[in-house]
């Protein structure tokens, strides 16, 4: 008998916990989406579902953390005689940071 149950030709309601049980063995089991619903007789597409709801665990092994830096002194700007300062950053994807003074 498969771990999905019918009744009534119903399928039972998976509580959010059992999911989450239930994708701990499919990372276990070692099998495609494919295989494993159907060796544990569920529907794909509420696999699918409930595994962008609750997240796809991370397979890519966590980035170091950073070391602490402290303060680093950046000095001062000498202005010249016009008093105006632009600065310019560009942050990446299309976002530029734009500050003028003067």
């Amino acid at each position: 008998m498969t771990r999905a149950t019918a009744t009534n030709n119903k399928w039972r309601r998976r509580s959010r916990q059992e999911w989450e049980t239930v994708f701990a063995r499919f990372a276990a089991s070692g099998l495609g989406i494919e295989p494993f619903c159907a060796r544990e007789g569920l529907s794909e597409s509420s696999f699918r579902r409930w595994r962008s709801l609750l997240g796809e665990p991370s397979t890519q092994p966590a980035a170091p953390a950073m070391e602490a830096t402290g303060f680093v002194e950046a000095g001062t700007l000498k202005l010249g005689g016009t008093g105006r300062l632009e600065l310019r950053l560009d942050l990446g994807d299309g976002v530029i940071l734009h500050l003028s003074r003067g």
